[in-house]
């Protein structure tokens, strides 16, 4: 199991909310949109957009969700070609219950850090060494570590999950501690932890949202669960980022302080026009980026709609592998 501090090391070399994007015009992206959609429509094709991704990929998606959302619409499309726009797992997700489907993704090196955190190999390992073992693997995980779990889960459904989790056999939740932690926390469950993390959530501390507190005061702080527990404890509402859309819109404030990647308030802006929404700033920066889900942009975009790639393929036994526990969690989640 790698240390938390070399994903911290990771992180800082890839995510940057200050790194230089592509210098254009307003005009240049619209027509930059616009030939991806006639792509999309040419291939018949889908686009599915992560929360996290650019605003120019957001605006033309079909869908925009989380991972569960993503995984919905993934699960029962018509279209012949799914363009993820996201980080590498996801697309994999959608290969793995769109298996007939051409499923592409624009910049094939958009990773997770936290999907690196736990090797298949030293979890096959694991699994040896505890065979009485019930995984629970969040889906920010490669597909060969998803065929060796019992259930997915989402930070949306990671509590149902462990709720209905078998109580006479040991549990690991895997790869997100901190997610790990708060299911434990709201479930009483005892579980074993693989230790990774996102390095994105990691750079929030619990110091910086104080003093963002006190320049908004009555302000609800929404975090998402991958934030350590110093960030969590100070937060109104803990969820994932559609959580984060049902609390916001819902909520009677008009002010939030939203705990999780900046792409999120994009979306969060467009929806709820009305309300202000004001990016957590960690200790580096005033804002926090993911910066493998910024791989993606509009032109990667157009050319994987064009070239028909990069495209994403899985070994056809890992693929069947990795179904059976997708499938617990969409019937679970239902």
């Amino acid at each position: 199991m790698q240390a938390l501090a070399s994903l911290v090391n990771h992180g800082a070399a890839v995510a940057d909310c200050l790194q230089v994007r592509p210098g254009r015009t307003p005009e240049e992206t619209s027509l930059l949109q616009r030939e991806v959609l006639d792509l999309k429509k040419a291939r018949n094709a889908i686009i599915l957009a992560h929360n996290y991704q650019l605003p120019e990929i957001q605006d033309i998606a079909d869908f925009v969700g989380d991972s569960l959302g993503l995984s919905y619409q993934a699960s029962k499309t018509n279209a012949d070609v799914i363009l993820f726009c996201g980080v590498h797992f996801m697309a994999e997700t959608a290969k793995i219950v769109n298996p007939e489907k051409t499923v592409l993704i624009p910049d094939a090196n958009a990773g997770c850090s936290l999907a690196d955190s736990c090797d298949p190999v030293a979890l096959r390992r694991w699994r040896e060494e505890h065979p009485d073992a019930y995984v629970v693997a969040y889906i920010n995980c490669t597909a060969e570590v998803k065929a060796l779990a019992d259930i997915i889960c989402t930070s949306g459904n990671a509590v149902k999950i462990v709720e209905r989790a078998p109580k006479d056999r040991p549990i690991l939740f895997l790869p997100d501690e901190n997610l790990g932690q708060w299911a434990m926390e709201k479930t009483g469950r005892k579980l074993d932890l693989w230790r990774g993390a996102c390095h994105t959530h990691l750079a929030f501390t619990a110091e910086t949202l104080m003093r963002l507190r006190q320049q908004h005061p009555g302000a609800p702080i929404v975090a998402h669960p991958e934030c350590i527990r110093s960030v969590r404890l100070l937060a109104d509402h803990i969820c994932s980022t559609e959580g984060m859309m049902k609390f916001c819109k819902e909520h009677a404030s008009d002010t939030f302080i939203i705990v999780t990647e900046q792409g999120m308030l994009h979306r969060l802006r467009r929806e709820l026009p009305g309300k202000i929404f004001v990016p957590a700033p960690t200790r580096a920066c005033a804002c926090n980026d993911c910066g493998f889900m910024k791989m993606n942009t509009i032109e990667k975009a157009r050319d994987a709609l064009e070239t028909l790639s990069p495209e994403v393929q899985l070994d056809a036994e890992i693929r069947r592998s990795a179904l059976l526990p997708i499938r617990r969690m969409l019937e679970l989640a239902a």
